[in-house]
C-alpha cells in the first residue's frame, strides 16, 4: 500500500500588537475515497497537552499502516495562547474556548477562534468529531457523552453512543448541558461527536497516550478506515461495566476545611457508604469521613489535598436511576 501523504497547514486567528501571527495548526490525510470523514481536536484547554501527542501518534500510525479509505483531519492545538502559558483559558481574554462554540466571526477572541474551528469542521461534512481533553491528575481515561439533546437530534445522538462503545473506554454521561462546548454544538448540527477525557493534565502520561491512541484506532477500524489492531482495545474495568453508560457524579462535596487523605484509587469500584476520603485539621484531628453516595466507579480525585466547604473532592461514574 502506498504511504499516505500528510498535509500540514496553518490558519490565521490573530495578529498581535507586535504584528506577530497566531495560527491554528491543521493536519490532513486523505485516501482516494474521501468518506468517511473523522476529525480529531485537541488542547482546547491550554493545560491539557496529552491530546496533542495522541493526534501526533495517530497520524504516525496512519503514515506507517496506511489509510484504507476516508479522510482524517485534526486541529492538534486549538488554544495556542493558553498552551504557551500553561493555562486552561485563552489567557489574553480569560475565555474558556470550550464554552465559546459555535463561535462568532465578529465576537470576542474566544468566539472568533471557536468560529474558525467550527466552520472548518462543518464544511467537511464529518462523520464523527472526537474532542480530546484531559482531566484531574489522578484520573482514568473515559469517554464523555453529552446529555440527550432532544428528539430533533436523536439520530446523531444514537450514533454517538455507538461510537462511544467502540472506544473501549468507560462511557460517562455528562450531567450538565454544556450548550457552548464543541461536542454539544456539533451534535446540534446532527453530527456525532464525543469528548475523550484521557487522564491527567499538564504533562504527557505515556499510559494515557496509549489508551487514547488505541481507543481512536478502534473507531477508525470500525469505520473501515484502517486495519484493526491485533486485539480490540478495552480499558480494564470492573466486571459488568464494559460498554455500560454511567452518569457523572462529583459528590459528596467537602463539608469542611482541612487536609484530604484519599482512601480509594481511580478506576476502583466502591460500594454505597464506603469510606472514600478522610479530612483532618491542621493538628491531625479527624474532621470528617466522606462516604460514597452509591455503588460506583472512581473516575478521579482532585488535584489538591486542600479541602474547603462545598468543594468537589472526587468524581464517580454511577448507574443511572
Amino acid at each position: 500500500m502506498k504511504k499516505p501523504k500528510i498535509k500540514y497547514s496553518l490558519l490565521k486567528i490573530l495578529t498581535g500588537s507586535d504584528l506577530s501571527r497566531r495560527q491554528l495548526p491543521l493536519m490532513v490525510v486523505e485516501s482516494s475515497l474521501k468518506d468517511p470523514v473523522v476529525w480529531l481536536t485537541a488542547c482546547g484547554h491550554g493545560d491539557e497537552v496529552g491530546g496533542i501527542v495522541v493526534v501526533q501518534e495517530i497520524f504516525k500510525m496512519i503514515r506507517k499502516r496506511g489509510l484504507l479509505r476516508g479522510s482524517l483531519y485534526a486541529f492538534p492545538l486549538m488554544n495556542p495562547i493558553g498552551f504557551e502559558t500553561n493555562a486552561r483559558s485563552i489567557t489574553l481574554t480569560r475565555e474558556d474556548l470550550n464554552r465559546s462554540f459555535p463561535g462568532n466571526s465578529s465576537g470576542s477572541l474566544g468566539e472568533r477562534v471557536a468560529n474558525k474551528i467550527f466552520t472548518s469542521i462543518i464544511e467537511t461534512k464529518p462523520t464523527l468529531v472526537l474532542d480530546l481533553h484531559n482531566d484531574w491528575i489522578k484520573s482514568i481515561p473515559y469517554t464523555l457523552l453529552d446529555p440527550y439533546p432532544g428528539p430533533v437530534h436523536k439520530e446523531a445522538y444514537e450514533k454517538t453512543k455507538i461510537f462511544g462503545e467502540k472506544t473501549g473506554l468507560l462511557i460517562i454521561r455528562e450531567k450538565e448541558e454544556l450548550n457552548r462546548s464543541l461536542s454539544y454544538s456539533i451534535i446540534k448540527k446532527d453530527i456525532p461527536a464525543l469528548t475523550l477525557e484521557l487522564g491527567e493534565s499538564y504533562v504527557v502520561n505515556e499510559m494515557n497516550i496509549e489508551c487514547g491512541v488505541k481507543s481512536i484506532w478502534n473507531i477508525l477500524a470500525y469505520l473501515k478506515m484502517t486495519e484493526p489492531l491485533e486485539k480490540f482495545f478495552n480499558y480494564p474495568l470492573p466486571k459488568g461495566y464494559q460498554g455500560k453508560i454511567l452518569d457523572y457524579l462529583d459528590k459528596p462535596l467537602s463539608p469542611t476545611s482541612g487536609i484530604i487523605r484519599f482512601l480509594v484509587k481511580p478506576g476502583t469500584f466502591v460500594k454505597k457508604n464506603q469510606p472514600i476520603a478522610k479530612i483532618y485539621n491542621v493538628f491531625g484531628k479527624l474532621q470528617e469521613t466522606m462516604l460514597a453516595f452509591s455503588n460506583s466507579i472512581v473516575l478521579g480525585h482532585s488535584d489538591s489535598s486542600v479541602a474547603f466547604p462545598g468543594t468537589s473532592v472526587m468524581a464517580f461514574g454511577i448507574t443511572p436511576n
